[in-house]
């Protein structure tokens, strides 16, 4: 097609709009609205003209087009988009208008183009393109440049265009839905790791630190968030606590806009402590006048509960990207503070379990010196030396918690003797010592069942047997018995020969050393003999109750 000549009033659209009367398009839209007229050119072989389908506004004016006044054609233009498909707007042999929409994203364009239908002479051309309103100047030189084409096959040319465009703008819709999908896959695959990482940490041998700050790392990988906080309340949060002045512990991960003592304050100003619910703020939050937080932009404040007690808070501030937070942030922290409070719950119905345990032991070694007030104080003495003897022989910490439990409990079953043989005066019949070997049995009988004291068990049955076979209730000997029996053995002849009995004064420590010397290899091990001897002066002062040392936590004694 060759170039119109065209009138100055229309070779600029922004000096005058058609339809519309003034320029209101935006560049962008008028950039769009050349590509579409480019992409006609393809299958109609000349640019079309294009409108906005709604104002009638001309957007992109095509010089392969003849002049002409499009103020006339806009209406029926827009009503030809509506419709949806192409119709012939004009046609005077042998000229004929076609227009037709242009699908986008938006339906936003409707197209016009001029054709010439056949061959005619200049006046033909002239007379035509004045019934139509076409300026004449430089029409005939136009006509005679364009290709010919009958009406019927513009049309399905116009058809083929505007199912050409819709077929691509479906595609590209396509695309975008499947970019979308893809990105929320990976978003939800980034979440669902993270809340399988966590859970795949929740144990109670983790601290509800060690868990937060993994949570607070993981998070950090997945979410745009300059920095991440989680406030811990050190007791629950029950009822309408303002949580103000409650003791708090503050772990971060990246710059943090407030200390722990302003986290409080930011708490107590939006009154989140009633309302228990997530909180998305973007900007300074409404009702907020006198914002006290100048670094604070943007944050996302989530409960960490477990029924109805509050342990604390989960907070993410300041988008990183300069974008906003919304539900998608709120849902993945209130998944995380979900595992957080359960943690937390577990965690202090654990400690409270093992508290009710140790004082249990506490209560069952106190039955046991309240039975027998010569005796008192014994378990506790040779706790404390069955420890001093297991770390001289390189037992790990876990097993020296064991040997700690197992002498507390060892004489457990003397529960089950008779007061008057257990307190009796004078040296015991055949009768009366076959009856006290029965305490080991009876404290197996009293312990099995509990499962954690189960560790004990090996020492409460077998700590009187002897590494030569003659001891009770099974005659182990040797490598047999049990290891930490073997030990505490030692401990427990040792303070047992030491201490004052009804029958008998306490032997002198010389002679004490003299039975262990000869025992070794024969009543006891001598590898255990051996570290009592490393170790003889702290035994002595323990068992003097001169020892300084602490005691071992019985809470350890029991390991998730």
């Amino acid at each position: 097609m060759s170039q119109a000549i065209h009138s100055k009033a229309h070779t600029d659209p922004a000096s005058e709009t058609p339809g519309s009367g003034s320029c209101s398009a935006s560049t962008e839209t008028r950039d769009d609205a050349r590509a579409a007229a480019e992409e006609c050119r393809g299958w109609l072989g000349v640019a079309p003209c294009v409108f906005d389908r709604r104002s009638g506004e001309l957007l992109f004016l095509s010089e392969e087009q003849p002049v002409t006044d499009w103020d006339r054609y806009a209406d029926v233009c827009g009503q030809v988009a509506t419709a949806g498909r192409p119709e012939v707007i004009a046609e005077e042999t042998p000229l004929a208008a076609i227009s037709f929409p242009i699908a986008d994203k938006e339906n936003r364009f409707a197209a016009a183009s001029w054709f010439v239908t056949g061959r005619a002479e200049p006046d033909a051309i002239e007379s035509a393109g004045k019934s139509l309103g076409l300026e004449i100047n430089g029409l005939n030189d136009w006509a005679s440049r364009a290709d010919l084409a009958s009406p019927n096959v513009l049309m399905r040319l116009a058809s083929l265009a505007l199912d050409r465009r819709e077929a691509t703008n479906h595609v590209d819709r396509v695309d975008c839905e499947v970019e979308k999908l893809s990105n929320h896959l990976c978003q939800t695959y980034e979440e669902i790791s993270l809340i399988y990482r966590l859970t795949h940490n929740l144990t109670l041998s983790r601290s509800e630190e060690e868990l937060g700050e993994l949570a607070l790392r993981w998070l950090a990988e997945i979410m745009s968030s300059e920095g991440l906080a989680l406030q811990f309340y050190e007791q629950p949060v029950t009822g309408e606590q303002s949580g103000l002045n409650m003791a708090t512990r503050l772990r971060t991960y990246g710059p943090c806009p407030v200390d722990n003592r302003q986290f409080n304050e930011l708490i107590a100003t939006l009154d989140l402590i009633k309302q228990r619910r997530p909180l998305v703020a973007n900007g300074k939050p409404p009702k907020q006048d006198a914002w006290a937080w100048p670094k604070l932009r943007d944050v996302v404040l989530v409960p960490m509960t477990e029924g109805n007690e509050l342990f604390g808070w989960l907070a993410a501030f300041n988008h990183a990207d300069g974008g906003e937070f919304g539900t998608v942030e709120a849902d993945l922290m209130n998944s995380v503070t979900a595992i957080l409070g359960i943690h937390r719950g577990n965690t202090l119905l654990y400690r409270q379990q093992i508290d009710l345990l140790g004082n249990m032991v506490r209560a069952l070694t106190s039955s046991i010196d309240a039975k027998d007030p010569y005796t008192r104080g014994h378990s506790d003495r040779v706790a404390r030396g069955a420890v001093v003897l297991a770390e001289e022989l390189g037992c790990d910490e876990e097993t020296l918690d064991t040997i700690y439990l197992s002498g507390l409990l060892h004489d457990i079953g003397k529960i089950g003797i008779d007061d008057t043989v257990l307190r009796k005066p004078d040296k015991l019949t055949v009768e009366e010592f076959e009856h006290i070997k029965t305490h080991v049995t009876v404290g197996y009988n009293i312990l099995r069942d509990i499962k954690q004291l189960q560790p004990a068990l090996p020492v409460v049955l077998h700590h009187h047997e002897a590494w030569d076979g003659s001891g009770y209730p099974h005659g182990l000997a040797g490598e047999n018995i049990p290891y930490l029996a073997r030990i505490t053995a030692v401990a427990d002849a040792f303070d047992a020969m030491g201490s004052d009995r009804p029958y008998r004064a306490g032997m002198p420590d010389e002679k004490l050393d003299s039975v262990l010397r000869e025992g070794a290899g024969k009543q006891w091990d001598t590898k255990v003999v051996d570290a009592f001897f490393r170790q003889r002066k702290t035994m002595r002062e323990i068992a003097r109750g001169e020892h300084k040392g602490n005691p071992r936590d019985l809470t350890n004694c029991w390991r998730i």
